[in-house]
Formats: structure tokens, sequence, C-alpha cells
């Protein structure tokens, strides 16, 4: 592990003088999570996609209850140790945030990246206790396939067919219990992305949109902290599917930068998309943050994996601007994850 001689890196970084810790995480996941490559990995798999409530969204909000009250279990916290929350979805006003986290009574700031959320929340909760204002803070986000698809798509009812390059939404949350005790991973740094927009307007091909938004994040995150690409075990992207994939490997080669071998996608891993039939991979904020969570972290914990850069991407696009014919932006945040000693 690198020590910084400053905080402030290049145009858009952070490089902690004293890392903050991920103590402790949990990934709970739904029954198609569950079926697929990376089930075994999973803290937790519903039997029902409902988790007993009467609607997907309460059911989301379920998902992000059991997430927060696993994780900080699991660092052998009580939710009074936790001094802030920081934590969003995808729902409107982040309502499966608030409805299923407010019984706690922490501190919480409600974000929004789309599916970089987890990326967000991961970056300034470290922050916050990097800087001394915190000693234990909680990082999460959630997503649920049936209450996306009401809201961004089509109601399930409706049966609508799906192109090959829409992807499928994860049902899942992750959760991180980030602070100052040591443990076996540590965020060394960050890089925050910026919005970019290709122009693209199909709904159905978010890897499309969000690719631009990933190589730029990868690329200042190079460049900022003076790195090659192979200072990285892996650079691991949140959803930008197969059809994302190609895009961004391509985008990144025109700066200078092969990263074909290295590069992994969260979404591209969860599911078997032939088999299970999701298209061009997962998505969805809980589909980073389940895979980190449930799969990558604990090799980093094992020391099987030194240093990841895992930037989580995002779509910004709501009901009413795709309605209105404009373009979907993408978001990325790149959060550099290292084995401690």
């Amino acid at each position: 592990m690198e020590i910084c001689m400053s905080m402030q890196m290049g145009k858009q970084s952070i490089c902690f003088e004293t890392p903050p810790y991920i103590i402790s995480s949990a990934s709970i996941v739904g029954k198609k999570e569950g079926e697929g490559p990376l089930g075994a990995c999973f803290d937790m798999i519903g039997k029902d996609d409902k988790f007993g409530q009467d609607t997907w969204e309460e059911a989301e909000s379920t998902l992000q209850k059991e997430a927060f009250t696993m994780a900080v279990g699991k660092a052998g916290l009580d939710k009074e140790d936790i001094r802030y929350l920081f934590s969003g979805d995808l729902l409107g006003q982040n309502i499966a945030t608030s409805f299923g986290l407010m019984d706690f009574s922490v501190p919480l700031f409600g974000l929004y990246g789309a599916c970089s959320t987890c990326g967000e929340a991961l970056s300034l909760g470290a922050m916050c206790v990097a800087a001394g204002y915190a000693d234990y803070v909680v990082a999460m986000t959630s997503s649920h396939f049936a209450s996306a698809e009401k809201q961004f798509r089509f109601p399930l009812e409706y049966a609508n067919q799906r192109p090959l390059s829409a992807t499928w939404t994860v049902t899942g949350s992750g959760a991180y219990v980030l602070g100052k005790r040591k443990s076996s991973a540590c965020i060394t740094g960050i890089t925050t992305g910026k919005i970019i927009d290709y122009g693209i307007k199909d709904s159905m091909n978010m890897g499309a949109a969000m690719a631009p938004a990933a190589a730029d994040t990868i690329c200042r995150n190079l460049r900022d902290f003076g790195r090659k690409p192979e200072d990285y075990d892996y650079i691991i992207t949140g959803d930008l599917g197969s059809v994302g994939r190609e895009i961004l490997i391509d985008l990144l080669k025109k700066e200078g930068y092969d990263i074909s071998q290295l590069h992994l996608d969260c979404g591209m891993l969860i599911f078997e998309s032939k088999a299970q039939k999701t298209g061009a991979g997962g998505s969805g904020c809980g589909c980073s943050a389940v895979t980190l969570a449930g799969h990558f972290l604990k090799q980093i914990e094992q020391g099987k994996l030194r240093r990841i850069l895992f930037v989580p991407t995002g779509a910004l696009l709501s009901t009413v601007s795709f309605n209105e014919g404009k373009t979907v932006p993408g978001i990325a945040h790149g959060v550099v994850i290292e084995h401690a000693d």
C-alpha cells in the first residue's frame, strides 16, 4: 500500500493519507441472482422477491433494512455507533432508502447517482471517515427488478419484448461499514466522475450510454495517480454489460490504454446471460454493490487481490427526461480498494 504525500491528486482524485477501512459488508439478493454464477457468494438469498411485503417498493425497502442490519452486526456494532448513513436507490425521491432506513434513526445523506450510487456512497463515506468526521459510517444502495421495470420501462404484466442490448435490473442490496478500525481491506483513493453525454437516447441500451463515462473516469484515475492499468489486479465496472464493455475497451485504446485483459464487469458476472435470459447482463444500483460485497471484497480480504479499481456506472435519466426526448447522460465513480496487511 502506497503512502500518499498529498491528498489531492490531479484534477478529480483524492489519495487518503490515512485510508478508511471496510470493516464489514453485507449482500442480500433475490432468487434469480441466487441462481446465477455468484449465488454461493451472497450472504442472503430471498425465496420470494417480494420479501414478505405487499409491493415491490416495500420489498426493496426491506432489502436495505436487512442489509444495514447485517453489515452493522457483522462489524460487531450497534446502530447507535453509526455516525452517518450514505444511501440511495433508483426509485422516485429515493423512497426505497427513506422507508427502508428511517426506523434506524441514523443521520442520512440520501444519494442519487443512478447505478453508480455504490461508488458515490463509498467515496463520500470514505472522505467522511478520513477527514475525522465519523468513526463509523455505512455506505449502501439497492435496486429491485420489478420496481425498476415499473418505473423506467413497462409494468411486468405488459410482458413487452426486450432487445439483446437491454440489461436486467438486479434485485439486491449491498451495505458496507467504513471506519478507522483496522481490517483486511481499505479504500486508498477515489476518482469522482463527471457527467458525460454522447447523445444516446435508447433506454434499452444503457451500456452504450454509460461506457463513455466509465472510460473518462478510468482514464482520469490512471493519469491522476500516475498509474498504468497493470497497477491494478482488475478494473471493475458496474453494469456496462457485453455491449458497453466493447465500447469501453475501444474508447480507452484510443487514449493509449488497453484494459481488455484486466477488465471485469459486475453485470456480466452476476448472471449467466444465455441460460438466465438476461440480455447484455445485470444492471441497477444493487448489481455492483452485491458483486463487490459478495465476490470481490472477500478476495481482497484474503489477499488474493491486492488492488482493484472499482467503477460503478450510472445512466442519469428519468421518466420525464426520457419522455421529453432527452439524451441519457452517464456518470462513473472510481474507488481504489486495496488489501491491508
